[in-house]
């Protein structure tokens, strides 16, 4: 008799494993992809749509703001391009420097002759190999960037980032925040070129929506599943619509903290922590002061957020058609962390983007919008406390109970959609094997 296989999450990883796997998928909302996944608005409507209309009238958002897909195997990256038509681009991103009014190449350390004199010298100065004990993200960056770009950027934009989370967790993702003398001196004197892990990055010619589509064509997936418990012993999972699926296999793309909640388990470690995001997607006329990037990181802003994201600097179509040609408008996206799961209310949502909005008009990156729109994600940014064991308990404990993890979110690290991909296909492609 064959076996039962049941996939927990429809996200990019989630799909990889039933396309490969043929296995069921079960996923909480209405449309696939996840986080990955785009939505349209028309000016002026509060109606979201999970495909373009025809006309093309409508303003691209993403669920959980830009997601681009850079790096990945090549392999992946041609699969990939087998599903939807790609195109390739260059990184333009920037800091926005509130106080010195004052917009810098990406990364900042790389870019000291975009400061005053004084502050550069300063800065070239301070950056050396760490001197002290390194135990947590903050100590990490002091030790490595000094105190000048410290106070300029890099404690107040870590401590918007990490929702106040640098201070404990331990340092991570140092690809994120490169480090070469020799490129920062060279960034004192003239413009360097784009580095980093996504310097360069493709997206989907008709929106990522047609990506999580293409895939979930694929798959055999039920919509509007949110998990709700994982009972173990009985090798069954129930749903919050009072529905329950049995099964002799699970795959887990859900958060790790998350499905060892729903499964009753508990590891004898702390948990390491998660910060949640606030998206603000946001369809509006330009201001006279808009950049040209793709992407700006913001160390301090009166209504919190530390990250813009200009889709529409990226490809015009994330605008509507009418408004393609003069690039009169723009389709922009505002992050804001929160402590893990500290979801605002609607009445607080609602203050918080009429803030967001004047201080952009303020900035004259906008002038009055169109569409504002919030998507809430609430394991966005996952972390590890210094010495911790707990991710790896927590998998161990999973995986003893023969609840496979596999994914950015379940394993608990960094990746991007492409790794996430392969990742599924890998997963799905052992089963199917095993299941032979």
């Amino acid at each position: 008799m064959p076996q039962r296989t049941v996939i927990l999450g429809g996200g990019i990883t989630g799909l990889g494993v039933g396309v490969a796997s043929g296995a069921a998928v079960f996923e909480a909302r209405q449309d696939p992809g996840g986080i990955c996944s785009s939505y349209y608005m028309r000016p002026g409507s509060h109606l979201r749509m999970a495909i373009e209309p025809k006309d093309g009238e409508a303003y691209r958002f993403e669920i959980g703001g830009g997601h681009w897909i850079f790096g990945g195997d090549p392999a992946v990256l041609g699969y990939i391009q087998t599903l939807t038509p790609m195109r390739r681009y260059t990184r333009e991103s920037a800091v926005y420097l509130p106080g010195l009014d004052r917009l810098l190449a990406y990364p900042i350390q790389y870019a000291l002759r975009d400061l005053p004199t004084d502050i550069a010298k300063k800065a070239l100065a301070e950056m050396r190999k760490p001197a002290g004990p390194v135990v947590t993200m903050e100590d990490w960056l002091r030790e490595h960037f000094g105190e000048t770009l410290g106070a300029l950027f890099f404690t107040p934009f870590h401590q918007l980032y990490t929702a106040g989370l640098y201070s404990r967790i331990a340092p991570q993702d140092a690809y994120k925040s490169p480090i070469d003398p020799e490129r920062a001196k060279q960034g004192a004197d003239a413009a360097n070129a784009a580095v980093g892990y996504n310097s360069s990055y493709l997206y989907p010619i008709e929106g990522l929506d047609s990506l999580a589509r293409a895939l979930a064509q694929g798959c055999r997936v039920t919509y509007g599943k949110a998990a709700r418990a994982i009972d173990l012993e009985n090798r069954s999972v129930a749903f919050e619509d009072g529905s329950v699926a049995a099964y002799d296999r699970l795959v887990s793309t859900l958060p790790l903290n998350q499905t060892l909640a729903m499964a009753g388990l508990s590891v004898a470690a702390e948990a390491d922590p998660h910060s949640s995001v606030l998206v603000l997607n946001i369809g509006a006329r330009k201001g006279k002061r808009c950049p040209m990037h793709h992407w700006i990181y913001v160390p301090e802003s009166r209504s919190g957020f530390h990250r813009i994201g200009i889709y529409s600097n990226v490809d015009a179509h994330f605008t509507p058609r009418s408004r393609q040609a003069d690039t009169s408008h723009a389709s922009l996206y505002v992050e804001r962390s929160f402590p893990g799961s500290e979801q605002p209310s609607e009445t607080e949502i609602l203050a918080y983007s009429a803030a967001v909005v004047r201080e952009l008009r303020d900035w004259g990156y906008i002038e009055e919008p169109e569409v504002v729109d919030s998507t809430w994600i609430d394991v966005a940014y996952t972390w590890s406390l210094p010495g911790s064991r707990w991710r790896e308990l927590a998998l161990a404990a999973l995986a003893a109970q023969d609840v496979i993890m596999v994914g950015r979110y379940a394993r608990w690290t960094f990746q991007g959609i492409a790794d996430s991909l392969r990742d599924g296909l890998a997963v799905g492609a052992i089963l199917r094997a095993s299941a032979d």
